[in-house]
């Protein structure tokens, strides 16, 4: 066996003990009880869970080098959060230590490798390891899974590579014939110095509004092609002084009365985004007000001025986005794209825009990820193939008929357009234990969710959400699938998601002992 066919985590003194080696491709599988698939937010929350569970027999597989996921991937110029800090944390691994009311890549990213390490999580995964396939191979052998880095055997599978990881590129015409430097925003290369250049960003979504104004005083030229105009909010962003941060690691409760106050100040945004939608036309005249106020030229505030509902697609934060183009070397482009050419880009008016650096902030697959495909079933057809024919359907987010003993983390329809994506990470992390923990505790071979219970659960869910912003708001955005139906948002308040995922129902499951 050579050096590249062993797995050992980075130093000990950085993250822990080295894993033992992983089985070459062509020898006996690793067996484990639980395999993870991801190594971000929710991954590692999972991880750390098991541990304080006192569970080691477990792996976590992730084909980045470390833990972080979007975090660890993402580090566009200008990356940032646009959840307060204060929430964007594990409820058992708070930060005192935030810079910002928001807080940057880096410092999310610090944090998260701080959280596995003071947990002693590390000796517990395989980096550099993508899943190829995993398949259902019955009750006696369970989940078969084929990796770049050997093959794996486990009881339960959990997958955990999230909605934001496989980034999407248009479909354009000539893009391989660029002889420029092309990034997405999710594999920025930094080894690209941008200052002089003609650069291009596609989209105009969360990345775009921080790359346009991180970028634009270096560079050249500044093309922003504008399929729909976001609506952007005031960015409510400070530095925490340092009597603050003292408080909160001193000052006993302190930062749990504040995480608080944050917490039910966001979740009240829900009772607009998904029971009374009408509740947001007053925030709607804010945002139109600041559009007039930061941009100058009324011709181009009507080209950036959205022509759908707030909250029908995400809302996003900004104070530097509409001021960029006020700058007379940022243009913006709303003519769509139709052919890329070796150094420009082609639009529907006839028009070829010079270009030296394209960049991609087009999103992800969220309701198609790759991954969907490279999961099989007991009756052998894939994730993927199942969304393809009854939609996205998923029970509570996480359980799905025809995947015995597999849970989804940030599964279907657990989104939220108004609080932390860790808070139903945690909701959900709690329901896969309590279900781990019965199997355990009873023997139970496997555990699959009704087809009944999971379509009920769907159609009340499409019910409650036919009234909210995200289906009523008069656009198409990246929530629906290709069906036409929600599958990425929660229709209402986190707590609510948090109520029904205390427990894990078993009499919603099939059971094989």
């Amino acid at each position: 066996m050579s050096a590249s066919d062993i797995h050992t985590t980075p130093s000990a003194s950085r993250t822990g003990p080295a894993l033992s080696p992983v089985r070459p491709k062509d020898g006996p599988a690793r067996r484990v009880h639980t395999l993870v698939i991801g190594s971000g937010l929710a991954g590692l929350a999972a991880a750390i869970r098991f541990r304080r569970q006192g569970w080691d027999d477990f792996l976590v597989l992730d084909r980045g080098h470390d833990v972080g996921g979007t975090w660890r991937d993402n580090t566009y110029p200008g990356a940032a959060c646009d959840v307060p800090s204060h929430l964007y944390s594990y409820s058992f691994a708070l930060n005192p230590g935030w810079s910002r009311s928001f807080s940057p890549q880096p410092e999310i990213r610090a944090y998260i490798e701080r959280t596995a390490r003071r947990h002693r999580v590390h000796d517990r995964h395989v980096f550099d390891c993508e899943v190829l396939s995993a398949r259902w191979q019955g009750e006696d052998e369970g989940w078969h899974v084929e990796t770049t880095r050997g093959t794996f055997a486990a009881t339960v599978l959990v997958g955990a590579f999230g909605a934001l990881c496989e980034p999407a590129l248009p479909d354009i015409p000539g893009i391989e014939t660029f002889a420029g430097d092309i990034h997405h925003s999710a594999r920025w290369n930094h080894d690209v110095d941008l200052t002089g250049k003609r650069v291009a960003v596609v989209g105009t979504g969360a990345s775009a509004i921080q790359i346009v104004p991180a970028i634009a005083p270096r560079v050249a030229e500044l093309q922003v092609h504008q399929r729909t105009a976001p609506w952007v909010m005031p960015r409510l962003d400070r530095r925490y002084s340092t009597a603050e941060r003292l408080a909160c690691r001193y000052v006993p409760f302190y930062q749990r009365a504040l995480r608080g106050g944050f917490y039910w100040a966001h979740e009240a945004q829900a009772i607009a985004l998904a029971k009374v939608p009408a509740l947001l036309k007053p925030v709607e005249l804010l945002a139109r007000a600041k559009l007039r106020r930061e941009v100058k030229d009324p011709a181009l505030r009507r080209r950036l001025r959205p022509d759908y509902g707030l909250g029908c697609k995400r809302i996003l934060l900004s104070n530097t986005y509409y001021p960029a183009f006020n700058l007379d070397h940022v243009r913006l482009v709303t003519e769509g794209i139709t052919q890329i050419r070796e150094k420009s880009l082609v639009t529907a008016d006839g028009v070829e825009h010079p270009t030296d650096v394209l960049v991609f902030a087009t999103g992800f697959h969220v309701t198609d990820s790759p991954m969907y495909r490279r999961i099989f079933g007991k009756d052998g057809r894939s994730l993927g193939d199942v969304f393809d024919t009854v939609g996205r359907q998923c029970y509570k987010g996480t359980a799905i008929a025809g995947f015995p003993n597999m849970f989804l983390l940030v599964g279907p329809n657990t989104g939220l357009g108004h609080n932390s994506m860790i808070y139903m990470i945690e909701a959900q992390v709690n329901y896969l234990v309590h279900a781990l923990s019965l199997m355990k505790r009873q023997g139970l071979r496997s555990v699959e969710v009704r087809r009944s219970a999971q379509e009920e659960f769907h159609r009340t869910l499409q019910s409650e959400l036919s009234r909210s912003v995200w289906n009523t708001g008069g656009c198409a955005s990246w929530y629906l699938d290709k069906h036409g139906a929600n599958t990425t948002m929660w229709p209402g308040f986190s707590y609510a998601f948090r109520r029904i995922t205390r427990t894990f129902d078993v009499d919603a499951y099939h059971i094989a002992r």
